[in-house]
């Protein structure tokens, strides 16, 4: 059956400028990162994309690495676009990432001009692209000159594989070098994705501060702590969530009684408020200027839509927002 998408796909979602560009990203945007593997139901993926666009989600996003096994949801992505999709793409940005570990050898990972280069080459044959949106340094490299990655980045946009840069996991230090080599070079930084929570507030204290002074974007990957910060881990370990599989990131371990008692506070908050614990945790997220869009992952358009509803309530009074840091212990 062929895909027509939805009418009023923009009438209730909220955009927002990335940076000082002329780039706009839907304020929640869906990660591939989970759901979309070759061990996943592609029906189930395509579900998840085509609907999550009818909603108004047109940024994709998406790394080399992605799976499992890595490449898959680059293949999965493309499949669906290929046959629902292609029609739309002047309404969709994709993103793309390179930096882990892809294939053998001393080429397949990091940040060296080779290794970007062919792994944008082979991203896009696997989505079926003629180029990505965003293009993404997915972590900093110790031991390559920073020169030659964000010279890499550089030629990358320039021959047309990405219409804009970013960087994913530098520090604050390393993100304004970054900005500084890409100025130089003509292609700015359009935008960094961290891992940024609730639980993970590294970016607080200098990174804003430089993506502020720099105009660039923000979206936070992981808003929802791997799904902690949902209502799914309010009494137990699931069967079917991230925590019960094998090939994610978030372990039982991870789940200790002083965690959940944390989650079970916020959880009351969030009900005061009117939202779920996701949602809330959601709108807390977007709560700082700087931040573009909040990334999610889902297993179900239902969660997508739920999600959503953070946009219905983004405002934070100053006794929220205390209540919060005392009971995460910031």
């Amino acid at each position: 059956m062929t895909f027509s998408a939805s009418e009023t796909r923009y009438d209730s979602m909220l955009y927002r400028r990335c940076g000082r560009s002329g780039l706009q990203f839907p304020a929640i945007s869906l990660g591939l990162w989970h759901n979309f593997g070759g061990v996943d139901n592609l029906e189930s993926s395509r579900e998840l994309l085509l609907r999550s666009f009818d909603l108004g989600i047109t940024h994709f996003d998406l790394a080399n690495n992605y799976g499992p096994p890595p490449g898959s949801a680059e293949e999965t992505f493309g499949r669906v676009f290929n046959a629902d999709l292609r029609s739309y793409r002047d309404e969709l940005v994709i993103s793309n990432k390179a930096g882990y570990r892809m294939w053998p050898g001393p080429y397949g990972e990091w940040g060296s001009r080779k290794y970007l280069v062919a792994s944008i080459d082979q991203s896009l044959r696997r989505m079926g692209l003629e180029y990505v949106d965003v293009f993404y340094h997915h972590r900093p490299d110790p031991d390559t000159p920073l020169e030659e990655t964000m010279g890499a980045l550089d030629y990358i946009v320039r021959s047309g594989k990405a219409l804009y840069a970013g960087v994913s996991n530098y520090d604050a230090d390393l993100t304004a070098k970054a900005a500084s080599l890409l100025r130089e070079l003509g292609t700015p930084c359009l935008i960094h994705q961290p891992a940024y929570s609730m639980f993970r507030r590294w970016i607080e204290p200098k990174l804003l501060g430089v993506l502020r002074t720099e105009g660039i974007g923000c979206i936070a990957f992981s808003p929802l702590a791997q799904g902690l910060l949902t209502d799914k881990y309010l009494a137990e370990i699931p069967a079917g969530s991230r925590a019960s599989k094998p090939h994610g990131f978030l372990r039982p371990e991870h789940i200790t009684d002083d965690k959940l008692a944390q989650v079970r506070a916020l959880n009351d908050l969030a009900r005061r408020r009117g939202q779920s614990l996701a949602q809330m945790a959601i709108a807390w997220v977007l709560r700082h200027p700087e931040m573009t869009s909040a990334l999610v992952g889902a297993s179900s358009v239902a969660q997508v839509k739920d999600n959503l509803k953070a946009l219905e309530n983004l405002s934070f009074t100053a006794e929220e927002l205390k209540c919060i840091d005392e009971i995460i212990g910031s």
